[in-house]
């Protein structure tokens, strides 16, 4: 797999492969929103989630890949700390906003900062079209941030805050998604960078959830965290492995961009499983973000 991998790096396959990549990890991400902002606290959730994924992914990083190269020590340490930050955030706004005005929020900042990282560590240009796709995509998940904010918030009080925590919180999505791509390029083993990743970022929050669970008055059942988490942890590897892959075949930009089409899935998520109300102006807005990323990719 590494080989083929790396065999079609910057080429025409690589860059179909990526747009597929792409995709499946807005779908994915979508559920995983979705699982971290569903019955149970989002902070016990998550911290469920990296547990499991950290160890799942321990015995691939032990035994499995090609050990690090020393230079990739540094970027680990950075990638910790970057991803730390945006999974705080994240907590904190999903516990004081709604999923469907936080999540379009949080992905519709992302990918234009992200074009703009990549274009000042990677050179890469977007054309005249490609920036009207990303202006018309980011209407899109903004027009549906807002409209959820009028008809479908109940957190009334804490709507501020959530909005600001999740302008920032995608802030770090553009920084993360620019950082793990220069990190999962300067390793030859695509699947090192992956295994070590997974191993190293889940090995915080696990405790963070326990504390908050401990202080709880009416602590949920850890059964179901725990099932939670382990799904949760698939979908994490599917999803982020997908996208940092993708980063790698193929422009960063464009990947960042197509997988902000998951505020499309998170809405469809929404409503089928959360049971929150869509009618023809968010279908509108969700047809808008679509064509917003097809202009994006076939306008380069």
């Amino acid at each position: 797999m590494t080989e083929w991998i790396i065999s079609i790096e910057g080429t025409e396959a690589g860059h179909t492969a990526a747009l597929i990549l792409a995709l499946m990890a807005a779908f994915l991400h979508a559920v995983f929103g979705a699982l971290q902002k569903g019955r149970h606290d989002p902070w016990l959730t998550r911290g469920a989630i990296d547990g499991c994924y950290c160890v799942m992914a321990a015995p691939f990083a032990l035994f499995v890949v090609p050990w690090p190269e020393p230079h990739m020590w540094a970027i680990f340490a950075g990638a910790f700390v970057i991803h730390l930050a945006y999974k705080l955030l994240q907590a904190m706004a999903y516990s004081r906003g709604a999923y469907t005005v936080v999540y379009p929020v949080v992905r519709g900042t992302g990918p234009l900062f992200t074009v703009i990282g990549a274009y000042l560590i990677f050179g890469e240009v977007f054309n005249g079209v490609q920036w009207l796709g990303v202006g018309v995509l980011m209407a899109g998940i903004f027009g549906l941030a807002v409209y959820n904010m009028i008809f479908l918030v109940s957190e009334r009080d804490t709507l501020n805050a959530a909005l600001a925590l999740a302008v920032l919180t995608g802030i770090f999505v553009a920084l993360y998604t620019t950082y793990d791509a220069y990190g999962i390029r300067a390793t030859a083993d695509p699947f090192t960078f992956l295994a070590w990743f997974f191993m190293i970022d889940g090995l915080v929050f696990p405790f963070l959830a326990l504390r908050r669970w401990r202080a709880m008055e009416h602590r949920p059942a850890p059964a179901p965290l725990l099932r939670r988490g382990v799904l949760g942890g698939i979908v994490a590897f599917l999803s982020f492995g997908a996208v940092m892959l993708a980063t790698r075949l193929d422009k960063v930009g464009e990947a960042a961009v197509l997988r902000e089409t998951s505020t499309v899935f998170a809405a469809l998520i929404g409503w089928l499983v959360l049971k929150e109300t869509v009618g023809p102006r968010r279908i509108a807005l969700m047809t808008l973000i679509a064509i917003g990323a097809v202009i994006v990719e076939f306008g380069g």
